[in-house]
């Protein structure tokens, strides 16, 4: 559901599309129209053509008369109409596919009542309502199929416009764009003196595309800079089921929570919260040093720091619904980022994480929050492997990336497995540091004793056997013999 607008911002927002000379692709006006198809159909075109006329929202407002924009008052209550016994506004969802936000308000203007319909803009596909999809043509309803060309660019712009450069919120002043952004933070991370006025910090914000001026002189926040800035994503309609959850189970299942904890804050200026938030709930081990007890996390935290800003940087940010979600067990950890990969998951080690949000990945390497590209992953291992843990399993489930980060275990305890994935991710980490893998490097692994080589002999052939990986040198002696991953 969108957020709840204060009644001062509806009433100016209602006055500033009334200057418009005339209705527009994204803006319609009406009287007293409540026809439930008709308004299913102003649905689906509206939201399609705020695409094409790159605006984060459309509206239908009725109790303004078109073609003079006078505010004449409505008869139509969107809260007391029904479609047989359902209420309008459960019955509109149905009949619209992919799902997207709108929100009805009623208001007071000039002792006259308005009613606003505010739409969100089609992600990835054009909307359709009872499988037809419209567009507007001027200030015409029509089918989109009998406007081919206008077709092909809708889909265009899905494809050529990234989520970071579409707007959050648009038409805000310059004071509310900083009630919104926790701008202090940006001045922080980027190592920047705070500017003295308020001018030079919007000047700075636009510089790194958070927000952008509009045609009417106000303000736009992008969805980059609400993302990463927000002082509360709950502001930001498209962003507010993007937050972080945390949720700690007691032992290993999840019948019992122990604590729940959903992020409000900006990736960026909330990051270093969230991992210190995770890192008190994770479990610790107590190893004697030098006859002094000590506790050591039981997950590297390198390694845990790198998975969630992956998890946050290449998510779907169109998969709605869905946001990242730390799960922490009794034993074992799970981080799960809404959207499949847009690599295998056998040759994330090797390959430079493709991401579906370029300029949000950039920013968050920049202020030093995960690693330069292609080294996270790679770390990941080698501090698990450190660690001597058992291998992190990546793996998709219903459309999203879940990596599991298991407490230590002996090898004894270890599934075939377990002992296959550490087994090939060990070749793949030697392999992109221009090394192999050997019976003696598997052994410092798992620091297993040089007596117990045939151990390790077992979980190579193992390996083998599942396609993982393979000899470099078939003709070898056996004592000589390296391996590689199955890819290399």
């Amino acid at each position: 559901m969108t957020t709840i607008r204060p009644h001062d911002a509806l009433v100016s927002l209602v006055h500033e599309l009334c200057k418009l000379p005339r209705e527009t692709g994204w803006v319609e006006f009406k009287e007293n129209n409540g026809d439930p198809d008709e308004i299913g159909e102003y649905i689906s075109a509206l939201a399609n053509s705020a695409v094409l006329a790159d605006k984060s929202s459309a509206y239908l407002v009725w109790g303004v008369r078109d073609g003079c924009q006078d505010i004449v008052g409505t008869t139509f209550d969107p809260f007391a109409a029904k479609v047989g016994e359902e209420e309008l506004e459960n019955w509109l969802l149905r009949f619209l596919r992919p799902k997207i936000d709108f929100r009805f308000y009623n208001l007071q203007m000039e002792e006259k009542r308005v009613v606003i319909l505010e739409i969100g803009r089609a992600f990835r596909h054009p909307v359709q309502f009872k499988n037809q999809e419209f567009i507007r043509i001027g200030s015409y309803k029509k089918r989109l199929k009998e406007f081919p060309e206008i077709e092909r660019n809708l889909w265009r712009s899905f494809e050529q416009t990234p989520f970071e450069e579409m707007a959050a919120t648009e038409n805000i002043t310059g004071e509310r764009v900083l009630s919104l952004l926790d701008y202090p933070s940006y001045f922080d991370l980027v190592k920047l003196p705070l500017p003295a006025n308020r001018e030079q910090i919007l000047s700075s914000l636009e510089a790194d595309q958070l927000i952008r001026r509009m045609d009417s002189g106000q303000w736009c926040i992008t969805n980059l800079g609400a993302i990463l800035f927000a002082k509360r994503l709950e502001e930001f309609r498209a962003l507010q089921r993007k937050a972080v959850r945390v949720i700690q189970y007691r032992g290993n299942s999840r019948i019992e929570t122990m604590k729940e904890q959903g992020g409000s804050k900006g990736y960026a200026c909330g990051f270093e919260g969230l991992i210190s938030y995770i890192n008190a709930l994770l479990p610790a081990n107590e190893v004697i040093k030098q006859a002094l007890r000590q506790s050591v996390p039981m997950y590297p935290e390198v390694a845990v720091r790198e998975l969630v800003a992956n998890a946050l940087i290449h998510q779907d940010f169109f998969v709605t619904g869905a946001g990242p979600l730390i799960e922490i067990f009794a034993e074992r950890m799970e981080i799960t980022s809404p959207g499949n990969l847009l690599v295998s998951v056998e040759r994330m080690l090797d390959n430079p994480p493709k991401s579906r949000n370029e300029a949000l990945a950039s920013f968050m390497r920049r202020v030093g929050f995960c690693e330069e590209r292609g080294s996270g992953i790679d770390k990941v291992v080698f501090h698990t492997e450190a660690y001597q843990l058992p291998a992190p399993d990546f793996e998709v489930v219903n459309a999203s990336l879940r990596v599991t980060m298991f407490s230590h275990r002996p090898l004894s305890k270890m599934s075939r497995d377990d002992r296959t994935r550490a087994c090939y991710q060990h070749a793949c980490l030697r392999y992109v540091q221009r090394d192999f893998m050997t019976n003696t490097t598997l052994r410092e692994r798992f620091g297993i004793e040089p007596r117990n080589s045939a151990t390790a002999s077992r979980m190579i052939k193992e390996a083998i056997d599942a396609g993982l990986i393979k000899p470099y040198d078939d003709a070898a002696a056996r004592k000589m013999m390296q391996y590689v991953p199955f890819w290399a």
